[in-house]
């Protein structure tokens, strides 16, 4: 729940050609568990596709998970499509396999927080609770 009481409303995307997605799924059914509401795109999304859900659905939070190597296009891509669209409250979050040399340029470009592989899902659900700008 977030400060007013409303559920939190997380986005689960896949950008790019990445063709698994059990750690998104895993991620989802955490996020749910623990209370919040949880949209899954699916795989192989481009980036206006997440954005123009994130919109439609009106969501606090956008989970971007990668493992194709795109991330340095695909993930600020998205972030500057939410910008674009007036959703500066929304937070972006990362995770998947992404280079630690590569986290800190994806922080300057708005990915509030990159997760890797092995991060406690309780460590996701807090930095969401904690960082969820809310309108709700």
């Amino acid at each position: 729940m977030s400060s007013t009481g409303r559920k939190i409303k997380v986005l689960i995307a896949k950008p790019g050609l990445d063709g698994h997605d059990r750690g998104a799924k895993v991620v989802a059914r955490a996020l749910r568990d623990a209370g919040m509401e949880v949209i899954y795109t699916g795989l192989r999304q481009t980036p206006e596709q997440i954005v123009e859900t994130a919109i439609q659905e009106d969501v606090d939070v956008v989970g971007l998970s990668i493992l194709s190597g795109a991330h340095m296009t695909l993930l600020p891509r998205v972030v500057q499509l939410l910008r674009e669209k007036g959703m500066d409250d929304v937070l972006v979050i990362a995770g998947g396999i992404i280079p630690t040399d590569d986290v800190p340029k994806l922080k300057e470009a708005g990915i509030a927080e990159v997760f890797g592989p092995g991060t406690p899902l309780k460590t996701i659900i807090e930095f969401i609770k904690k960082n969820v700008k809310g309108k709700r």
